[in-house]
């Protein structure tokens, strides 16, 4: 059968609350309460009388407090992850997210000394551990911390 030729179906409104014969004199509202009756509004975060959550959790303390999930943790780079850019070169954020090694664009960038580097690099990053900036340095190179914003 074509799709075309399918007749459509039309259902009608459910008429609630008009007579034990058409759902029952409750009205699929339960028995008594707040939510049974009619215009029945709660607002966001009502708990029923009992003390609301975002009133039982303390305040912050001051205005540079942050929470745990707002703090921007920077993206780790290794030293091993250099060797993929040319000698005499400079590495900074941009470079590294063409060359996807980064997964967020403007996040802090931190630079570890996990495998070895033989290349002269110059290095820009937010932040390096002291065992990667001598890694750089023994191979003729430099790193430059930028300062965060």
């Amino acid at each position: 059968m074509p799709l075309h030729k399918l007749a459509k179906i039309v259902r009608r409104r459910k008429r609630v609350g008009r007579g034990i014969g058409s759902r029952g004199a409750k009205s699929g509202r339960g028995q008594k309460g707040q939510k049974s009756r009619a215009g029945a509004h709660t607002k966001a975060g009502f708990e029923g009388g009992q003390t609301p959550l975002y009133m039982r959790l303390p305040k912050g303390r001051g205005s540079k407090q942050k929470f745990r999930s707002q703090v921007i943790k920077p993206q780790v780079i290794t030293v091993r992850d250099l060797n993929r850019f040319a000698a005499k070169s400079i590495v900074g954020p941009g470079q590294l997210w063409q060359a996807g090694l980064l997964r967020q664009r403007f996040y802090p960038v931190k630079l570890i000394g996990i495998g070895s580097l033989p290349k002269q690099l110059t290095v820009r990053v937010h932040a390096a551990t002291p065992q990667a900036e001598k890694q750089v340095r023994t191979a003729g190179g430099k790193v430059e911390i930028i300062p965060r914003a």
